[in-house]
């Protein structure tokens, strides 16, 4: 039950403390979300104090203004996205509560915030990661045998920390160099992948797999150190300690390895629905994103390279 659906009192000036008082006492919102809201709405009756209106008159053209005023002084779209959402809540409590007769932010668009380009090492950076894997294992330990096939394969064929987990014995198709992939959605796909990658498999599977393997051990390609199949928790530990180990200590996921191996596969003039259908996207929406990182690595190297730049 709405307590203040009948509860008039309160010149508009009060109405966002009311709100605020709402937001806890009805919805449960935490003092965060509220003292966020709070802010939120004094920036909003800041700006409509200085054009002379007040909240009982609040039109769309005055959200509008306010949100201008924002991206003017320089806030973030992820701002004025979090303000936008913020106020509609506000007039939309305000309309049902009967202080508004219309509900002004209806058609009030919200500025979609800026999607963060993946982090993508750059191809020596790449080259170097392997090459750390590949000298952890020349003592010849299996689980470091192991960490370099890893490396490898999430390198060489862009999947998914989980499918790679999920690979079995016989997934892997050595005499092709492809591996026959789960990915989301229970959808089976065969993706390739190069020599290095098919040297280290192919010393791990002989000689790391069967010193790891029990009498119990699944077929899965990647054994733990009891014999069971690896998890993805201690995949993400090993590679996100060889990306930490390299000279300027990357701090990434080791999905970082996967917006890498698509970057370079564009970079190098793959076609975008290739590269889609490797890395198992349903969308070719969501492959896309990589042509932006492309983009914004050539123009950070004519930045500085060019001398007109």
């Amino acid at each position: 039950m709405d307590h203040d659906r009948d509860d008039r009192a309160g010149q508009p000036q009060e109405w966002p403390a009311l709100f605020c008082r709402h937001l806890e006492l009805e919805r449960g919102a935490s003092p965060a979300t509220t003292r966020a809201y709070a802010a939120d709405l004094a920036s909003l009756q800041a700006h409509l104090e200085a054009s002379g209106t007040d909240l009982g008159a609040l039109s769309l053209a005055d959200l509008r203004s306010w949100l201008g005023a924002l991206a003017g002084a320089g806030a973030a779209r992820s701002s004025l996205a979090r303000r936008t959402s913020a106020v509609r809540s506000f007039t939309a409590w305000a309309v049902r509560t009967g202080r508004l007769p219309a509900d002004p932010a209806l058609r009030l668009r919200s500025p979609s915030p800026n999607r963060t380009l993946p982090t993508v090492l750059r191809a020596d950076q790449a080259g170097r990661l392997m090459d750390l894997a590949a000298t952890r294992a020349d003592d010849d330990e299996p689980a470091h045998l192991r960490d370099r096939a890893a490396a490898e394969l999430l390198y060489a064929s862009g999947i998914r920390v989980s499918e790679l987990v999920g690979l079995d014995v016989d997934d892997v198709d050595r005499a092709r160099r492809t591996l026959r992939v789960l990915g989301k959605g229970s959808k089976e796909r065969v993706v390739p992948y190069g020599q290095p990658a098919d040297r280290a498999v192919g010393e791990y599977l002989e000689r790391g797999r069967p010193r790891l393997a029990t009498p119990g051990s699944p077929p899965a390609l990647l054994l733990g150190a009891r014999g069971g199949r690896w998890d993805q928790r201690q995949v993400r530990a090993v590679v996100h300690a060889l990306l930490r180990g390299l000279e300027e200590g990357v701090d990434a996921a080791p999905h970082a390895l996967r917006h890498t191996a698509a970057t370079h596969l564009l970079d190098g003039g793959a076609d975008l629905r290739s590269v889609q259908e490797m890395l198992g996207h349903a969308s070719l929406a969501t492959t896309q994103v990589y042509t932006h990182v492309s983009v914004e690595r050539l123009r950070r190297s004519y930045e500085q390279a060019h001398p007109r730049a």
